[in-house]
């Protein structure tokens, strides 16, 4: 574990006297999401980070760990610092890894850190899930609000550790709502920096699609969940949530709008797409990855609304933006 003291130089334009300044420790400080938390809390909080990728970018004012959260150093940042709030963001990818090394990481390690909340007395946790648990099926309803089961483990064994962790995290709301635990589940984020899969497709100047299929998407901006996530720290509202615009758009279309070049695959037999994913994937270097070929298939439209209302969430990045900025890039790459 290796920890960068904090730095000179802060600018701070809403500064709470030092005595009210409470601790919140940020999981995932090095990703895009993790930086655009973090830039938006320390105003108000010492900040601390932990993420288990080496080298990750970390703001220089913010006291950083670089530990995986199954260690027992984990325990040390908790023993070291007390507290008041924990933003739970990091975890390792669908597609990095193993899955057992993925596994230990989302699950065991979400587990360490719900436990040593409740044996230091974190008053606040903030979860990021995924609306991939959902699932990707055909007879999903057209919209998914909070109360539709997570039937993506039974889909797809890749999203079994997303669909534990969701779990996992269930079982503490109920059992310890001293946490105030939040989970966000967040539709298909994207924008600058973002490197999960849809973005990385955004970016491509070549992206796949099947033959006969453009299932509606939806897409948030990574600064508007940013914001969503600091909402759902500071609201004392614990429970389950998804997060999403009120708006949706065909993924052939996204693809038209992001200046991708379509590259068509056949989507019959059934089980072709998959193995056409693999070599896609794998020997081309596009990105689409065959666990996700249902969500290619079948629309996973969620519900936003009891989010919106009762944190007075409002996206304020549109679809045409998210998708000129994708544009843009290649713009700029091919000048």
């Amino acid at each position: 574990m290796s920890r960068r003291a904090s730095g000179n130089g802060r600018v701070r334009t809403r500064t709470a006297p030092a005595r009210e300044r409470r601790k919140v420790l940020v999981t995932g400080a090095g990703g895009a999401l993790g930086r655009r938390v973090i830039e938006r809390l320390k105003e108000c909080y010492d900040v601390v980070g932990v993420d288990f990728r080496w080298r990750k970018h970390v703001d220089p004012d913010v006291v950083h760990y670089e530990v995986d959260f199954e260690k027992r150093k984990f325990q040390d940042v908790f023993r070291e610092h007390r507290f008041a709030g924990v933003i739970h963001l990091g975890r390792i990818g669908s597609t990095q890894l193993n899955r057992a090394r993925r596994y230990n990481s989302n699950v065991i390690g979400t587990e360490r850190l719900l436990q040593y909340s409740q044996q230091y007395g974190v008053r606040k946790v903030v979860i990021l899930s995924s609306h991939y648990v959902y699932g990707a099926d055909a007879n999903n309803p057209a919209l998914l609000d909070e109360s539709t089961p997570m039937k993506a483990a039974n889909l797809t064994n890749e999203l079994v550790d997303s669909v534990e962790l969701e779990n996992l995290c269930n079982i503490y709301l109920y059992k310890h709502p001293e946490l105030n635990i939040t989970i966000l589940r967040p539709c298909n984020i994207v924008g600058p920096g973002v490197q999960n899969n849809l973005s990385k497709i955004l970016a491509s100047r070549v992206a796949p699609c099947l033959i006969g299929f453009s299932p509606m998407m939806q897409f948030i901006h990574v600064d508007d969940l940013a914001e969503a996530v600091v909402l759902a720290y500071e609201k004392d509202q614990r429970g389950v949530y998804n997060v999403a615009p009120d708006d949706w758009i065909a993924y052939q279309d996204a693809l038209e709008l992001a200046g991708c070049h379509r590259l068509f695959l056949p989507s019959l037999p059934p089980a072709l797409p998959r193995v056409l994913a693999s070599l896609v994937n794998g020997v081309a270097g596009l990105p689409f990855p065959s666990y996700l070929v249902n969500y290619f298939k079948y629309p996973v439209i969620i519900d936003g609304r009891l989010f919106a209302e009762r944190f007075g969430f409002r996206p304020r990045r549109t679809l045409q933006e998210i998708f000129d900025y994708y544009r843009g890039e290649k713009s700029r790459q091919a000048a």
